[in-house]
């Protein structure tokens, strides 16, 4: 009696069918039965689910401590499901490793889950409370999300929120034309310093005349600002920090696109083999190498009980 009715070819295409393209499992199983003539139950796509999440466990502990050791990354949390209950998924990335988690809380937990008791090195982030409790040193707030905070003071119609709205909106343009250049090589770090130095300023002076304005919400949106102000510019100290938290949210977008179509896990088990394929995947696909070969390799690997091969085969 063969100890595994699946091959290792056929299990690691079948998570790549579940894990990377999103399908259903009746769709997987569908496949099965139409592309490889095999027939196999809903049940066990499940069995095998769980086995390749066992496989995968070695690599996602490497992708995770990497990313809580890196000294910058980008969180991002979203939404999940399991059981039509709430619950949250998680994302750090670096520019090689992405890692995802899904936790009960959106807080302060979910971040300590994610990263550890004691953050290190620079979380790129928007401005969600759970990432409060780091120091504004350790902080890059995302521009994107204020430029989108500044066009909402404009759309509000009030004369106040309207004017902060339209200097902040002048200070992004600004902002990223001196970023693209810099970024283009055509003047050193020094530089870069000095000339976002008049836009801070003039960004400093509209948030303090807000803040002191007769308009209430507008002074509440100013005087938080003003709290994390020098959080907004800490990618002019450090050379792996963006100012932007766009990587994390690109790391997202494909859960997201599960989730709608999913509605996301059934149970722990689930929820464990969505975690660690979204983080193989991500991880391979940002250091250029193929997914299907890895599933292969550590489903062979777990099987056999050797060791599992390496993630993490690009270094920053």
């Amino acid at each position: 009696i063969r100890a595994h009715a699946i091959g290792p070819n056929l299990a690691a295409i079948l998570s790549f069918l579940s894990g990377r393209c999103h399908e259903s499992k009746r769709t997987v199983q569908e496949v099965a039965e139409s592309l490889f003539g095999v027939n196999i139950s809903l049940g066990t796509i499940s069995n095998l689910e769980r086995e390749m999440q066992a496989a995968l466990t070695p690599a996602y502990e490497e992708a995770k401590a990497d990313v809580i050791e890196a000294p910058s990354k980008n969180v991002d949390e979203t939404g999940w499901y399991q059981k039509s209950g709430l619950k949250w998924l998680w994302v750090g990335a670096t520019k090689t490793a992405a890692c995802f988690q899904i936790h009960a809380k959106r807080g302060g937990e979910g971040l300590k889950a994610l990263l550890g008791d004691v953050v290190k090195g620079v979380v790129n982030s928007d401005r969600w409370g759970a990432y409060s409790r780091l120091s504004l040193k350790a902080r890059q707030i995302c521009w994107s999300h204020l430029k989108r905070d500044f066009q909402k003071l404009i759309d509000s119609g009030n004369v106040e929120a309207k004017k902060l709205g339209r200097t902040g909106l002048k200070v992004v343009k600004q902002l990223f034309e001196i970023w693209h250049a810099f970024k283009a090589e055509k003047f050193s770090r020094r530089a870069l310093k000095r000339r976002m130095a008049p836009v801070q300023l003039q960004l400093q002076r509209a948030l303090i005349r807000a803040r002191d304005g007769p308009d209430p919400t507008t002074a509440r949106f100013s005087k938080r600002i003003l709290k994390i102000f020098s959080a907004m510019w800490t990618f002019l100290e450090h050379e792996d920090v963006e100012p932007t938290n766009n990587h994390a949210e690109r790391m997202l977008r494909p859960a997201v696109l599960w989730r709608k179509r999913s509605f996301g896990n059934h149970s722990e088990d689930g929820c464990r083999f969505t975690e660690r394929m979204l983080t193989v995947v991500h991880t391979l696909r940002l250091q250029g190498l193929p997914v299907l070969d890895h599933l292969r390799e550590a489903i062979i690997a777990y099987r056999d009980g050797t060791p599992p091969p390496a993630l993490l085969q690009i270094t920053d």
